[in-house]
């Protein structure tokens, strides 16, 4: 899961190289901490949060295939 979201999100970004995913276990929960430089936040989330949200919802039907749950938080 952490490796797909890396991949996601440094095909998003302009600095790929800043790109960082803290992958932890909270209760039956992966939750996936995405870092990006401070330029590239707004590409990573998006006019509304629209990306955010698409990041979100890929993330959440690719963890289902594996009888997991996750939450991406974007910091």
């Amino acid at each position: 899961m952490k490796e797909l979201l890396e991949v996601l999100a440094k095909a998003l970004v302009d600095s790929p190289d800043e790109v960082s995913v803290v992958e932890r276990i909270d209760e039956d929960v992966i939750v996936l901490e995405l870092s990006v430089s401070k330029d590239d936040i707004g590409k990573v989330i998006g006019k509304q949060g629209r990306i955010a949200k698409a990041i979100r919802t890929f993330m959440k039907s690719a963890a289902i295939r594996e009888n997991k749950k996750v939450a991406v938080k974007i910091i």
